[in-house]
This record gives C-alpha cells, structure tokens and sequence, in this order.
C-alpha cells in the first residue's frame, strides 16, 4: 500500500472501475461476515450507491435483518477508511398486500444512523419505484420530461421560418422518444397491465405530432401521428422490445444477463438458483419480466446463437461464400417486360 497524490474526477470512465476494483475485497468480506451471522440478506453495489435487499412477510423481521446487516457494514467500512453518507440512506418496501400499507420505520440511531422513515417511491439509478411496482410514478415523471422537451424545441421553429417537419419529427425520434421511454423494460412485458402507461404516452406522442406539424389542438391523434410519419407509440415499443430480446445473447457467455437466461437445470456445474432454469414449468408461466420474456422468445429463435461464430466474419458469409448461387434483381418501372420475364422464371423455378 502506498498514498497517491492523484484523484479521478466523478463521471471519469476510470471512475467505475477504480471503484469496483477497491470495494471488491470489501464486498467479499461483508458477504462472508452476514453468511457467518446467518443473515440472510442480499447486497448490490453500483460504484458508490449500495443496496442491502431483505425479504421477509413480516416488516418487523425484515427491519431487523437490516439493522443488524447495517451494523456490520458500518463497522467495516470505518475499517476501510470509508464514510457512509447517513442523509442519503433510505429505506423502502415492497408489499403484495391490496389492504392498507403503513410499514414502521427504521431506527438507526443505536448505531449512529438516522431514523428511515419508508417513502411512497424510491428512484435508483434513475429507476423510480413504488409499493406494487406498477411503476406509475416513473411513467408520469419522464412523460413530463418528454413533454417539457418538446415545449423548449418550439423554439427551434414555427410554420413560417425554422426547421421544416421532417427535421421535427428527425429531432423527436433521436431526442424525445428515449426519454419517454427510458428503462421501458421494466414495465413493458408480457402479461403486464399496460392500460395507464399507454394512456400517458399517447399523450406525450399527440403533443409531439402537433408540435411537428403545427396543427389543430382538436385534431385527431391517429390522423396527425400518420402525417407526421409517427408510428402508435404500442407498435414502437413492440418493435424495440423484440431488438432488446435478442440483445442480450451479443454478451459474453459469462455476463451476469446471459448467466441469469440460462434455461439448463440445475446441476452441480450451474448451482445458481437465481437463473431461469432453478424454476419449475409452473413457475415459469406465472413469471412476469422482460428476462423471461427475452429468454422464452430468444431460445426459441436463436437455439444455438454466438456472436463470435467465424461465420459472422466479413468474407465468410454465406452470400460471399456462394456468391453465385444469388442474383438480384432492381425493380424499374419503365422497364415492366423484363420485370415480367424475371418474374416468369421465379414461378419456373422448382425447388
């Protein structure tokens, strides 16, 4: 161990990695002191903000787990010369229950904590959850983030000088579309109730495609959205959705997704319980989750998919392999006799 003089500024690539890197040892040994103590709690880090996950049907045995578990972190973190920032710790549940929810807080103060009392959300990572995980709330927040957006690039142009509609609807599918629909997997899955959701975005769009094309407030949506060149905001997700199934078998064989999404059942060489395949048929019908919706449709589609199979290799495609078995043929309207030839010898053609 040695001091250094030089700091990496926050937002540095480097960042990340450094951090990782040094909080490696210290996770090892906090899971290894709460496996001791038999608490059993799960821990998640993302650089410098931290999750300590507890389950339980009984707020009061869940609390518990985490007082005891925050006690150890604490402890081991003064050790490693580290600081726990008490105003930014918080405390949130989730519950399943339709009747009143009114969890009891979480009082730190014996350890030198504050005293967490649950909030109705919880933003992470820019995610924003509630009790039921309906996620509402986030919908609601970058919906208006959309539509504020849209406001500020009115003054981009109008009818009589600026950009032209194109550019607008160009500028409202590279800049708003993503913020609409930031982290839209984690409520835009199969079997999911989407009622809501869609009703806000529909809302956000329409405001768009007046925008684009300075239109009558009372026109109708489907009509503007068709002029403007906008397909339903349902249909894009739909479409995005299927590209965000398949990405995931693009990773490395060894990426936490790819080992979560695997469908073998357990064995000695794949103890991880955590992955689709520890669960029953059962279980995997009843599951809800763009994962289980990725893994179901992607193993279908791709059984056996490597993005670094030498066929993907420029030059051993199948197209330059047998390059004279392809002929391609440019549609001209001027010339339909040939069109019509060309045709002809398709329909000749026995396989």
């Amino acid at each position: 161990m040695f001091e250094v003089n030089v700091r990496v500024d926050q937002g540095s690539a480097l960042s990340s990695i450094l951090s990782a890197l040094y909080l490696s040892l210290f996770l090892y040994i906090l899971e290894k002191c709460l496996k001791n103590l038999k608490i059993p709690i799960s821990i998640l880090s993302f650089v410098d903000d931290g999750l300590i996950i507890a389950q339980n049907k009984s707020f009061d045995i869940s609390n518990s787990y985490l007082f005891c578990s925050y006690n150890v972190l604490s402890k081991l973190i003064n050790s490693f010369g580290l600081v726990i920032e008490h105003s930014k710790t918080e405390v949130f549940h989730f519950s399943r229950s339709q009747g009143s929810f009114n969890p009891p807080p979480l009082d730190l103060s014996p350890i030198g904590g504050p005293i967490l009392r649950p909030k109705d959300t919880w933003k992470y990572l820019g995610f924003i959850f509630d009790h039921k995980l309906t996620f509402h709330k986030h919908i609601d927040h970058y919906s208006k983030k959309a539509i504020l957006t849209v406001k500020c690039m009115k003054l981009l142009g109008n009818l009589s000088h600026g950009i032209n509609p194109l550019q607008k609807c160009l500028l409202y599918s590279c800049c708003i579309i993503p913020i609409a629909l930031y982290s839209f997997q984690l409520w835009f899955y199969n079997k999911a109730s989407l009622l809501y959701h869609m009703k806000i975005l529909d809302k956000m769009q329409r405001r768009a495609a007046i925008w684009i094309l300075e239109a009558f407030k009372t026109s109708p949506s489907e009509g503007i959205e068709a002029i403007a060149g906008i397909i339903p905001i349902r249909f894009h997700l739909q479409k995005i959705t299927r590209r965000s199934q398949i990405r995931p078998f693009k990773l490395p064989t060894k990426h936490i997704l790819r080992e979560l999404m695997d469908d073998s059942p357990l064995s000695s060489n794949n103890p991880n319980l955590h992955t689709v395949g520890s669960l029953t048929n059962r279980q995997k019908n009843i599951a809800k989750g763009h994962l289980i919706n990725s893994c179901n449709k992607a193993y279908r589609i791709f059984p056996s998919f490597s993005p670094l199979n030498p066929e993907f290799f420029p030059g051993s495609h199948i197209t330059d392999n047998f390059s004279d078995q392809f002929s391609f043929n440019l549609v001209n309207k001027k010339e339909q006799e040939k069109d019509k030839i060309y045709t002809q010898e398709l329909d000749n053609i026995v396989l």
